[in-house]
């Protein structure tokens, strides 16, 4: 009846995810088979979350899986949604971390999930509650599902400009920036690097002499020329500053700007952050020690240069998916900080 298509598991995210276990010539009668409001955890790897409640029709797990549900008899006084609430705070975790047993791996089978304490408020109290944290949780999932369909508009955009447009060397549109904080006038809290998720962040840097960094400007585009290559692909540190406050970067880092109102930095910045540039970079650095990307060889790359109406709709496309990340991270943030204070508030009664 259920086969690979149904074969899930369960991350330390508290979410259901596909299995990543060889399935070739795998007889899938013995595994558990999985109903709505079902929970399914992994006994050796509880105390670091992964547990999850199924709200779909059915699916299967493997046997290695604890699978419980509550009785019928007791669903009019636990709601199943806020047992899920109960399970995600990390004071659960920590009561798991402390009860489980084992020799050579700590397990936390179901006979131990049976005598965990729960508070069980009054059932209205516990809808209250569920209804505070599904809130965000659902901002979340929305604003997730937004994400991979407008970067995949963006992406397709780019390619049509490819089609429609001339490729041009962008050589005349930048300008590299080499202005050195020799005055001293940034410090250790303007200091920044770039990583390789393509983002200038916060790089501490505690009592160095920070004289001969680089100065970055609003939308300067920063990069690594050092390149680290593996066989799969090209680590590329690459990002933008967007904000009004000029930060620094060591002077490793190859800092430009473009100098030309009939090109976007966003723009610019869409091209090189695609793996398809990654790839490019990979295939046109060379050394002898250390393969490098001077910027004599980022003046030679080349992008369709649509009018400026055009660029700053592909940006505002991007901008869109960049925002919607943005809350969703910010919406799982808040929905796992209210978690225990919302089962606390249900616990005391759901007083005011």
């Amino acid at each position: 009846m259920f086969g690979e298509a149904e074969l899930l598991g369960v991350n330390n995210q508290q979410t259901f995810c596909a299995s990543r276990a060889n399935t070739s010539g795998i007889d899938f009668h013995p595994y558990k088979v999985v109903r709505h409001n079902d929970f399914v955890y992994n006994p050796a790897r509880l105390d670091i979350g992964s547990i999850a409640r199924f709200d779909g029709k059915s699916c299967i797990v493997s046997t290695l899986y604890e699978v419980f549900k509550i009785r019928s008899d007791k669903q009019d006084e636990l709601c199943s949604e806020f047992l899920q609430m109960y399970f995600a705070r990390a004071e659960f975790a920590r009561y798991v971390g402390f009860k489980n047993w084992g020799s050579a791996r700590e397990y936390f089978w179901l006979d131990s999930m049976k005598r965990a304490p729960i508070p069980v408020p009054q059932f209205d109290v516990q809808r209250k509650a569920v209804a505070a944290w599904q809130g965000l949780r659902k901002m979340k999932e929305e604003n997730e599902g937004l994400v991979e369909p407008l970067l995949a508009l963006c992406r397709s955009y780019l390619q049509e400009c490819k089609q429609k447009y001339p490729m041009k060397e962008i050589g005349p549109y930048i300008r590299q920036r080499n202005e050195i904080n020799r005055q001293g006038l940034y410090g250790e809290d303007d200091a920044r690097g770039v990583n390789t998720n393509k983002e200038i962040q916060y790089c501490k840097r505690m009592g160095e002499d920070l004289s001969g960094y680089k100065i970055v400007r609003q939308n300067d585009i920063v990069y690594n020329a050092n390149i680290k290559l593996t066989k799969e692909t090209t680590k590329f540190a690459i990002g933008i500053h967007r904000y009004t406050n000029n930060v620094i970067v060591t002077n490793f880092y190859t800092v430009f700007s473009v100098c030309r109102e009939d090109l976007l930095p966003e723009y610019l910045l869409l091209f090189l952050v695609q793996d398809e540039f990654a790839r490019y970079v990979k295939f046109m650095s060379c050394s002898s020690i250390r393969d490098r990307f001077d910027f004599a060889d980022m003046c030679r790359v080349k992008i369709p240069l649509p009018p400026i109406e055009v660029q700053q709709a592909i940006v505002d496309v991007y901008r869109c998916a960049k925002e919607a990340k943005q809350i969703a991270a910010e919406a799982d943030r808040l929905s796992r900080e209210i978690c225990p204070a919302l089962v606390r508030w249900a616990a005391e009664g759901g007083g005011e």
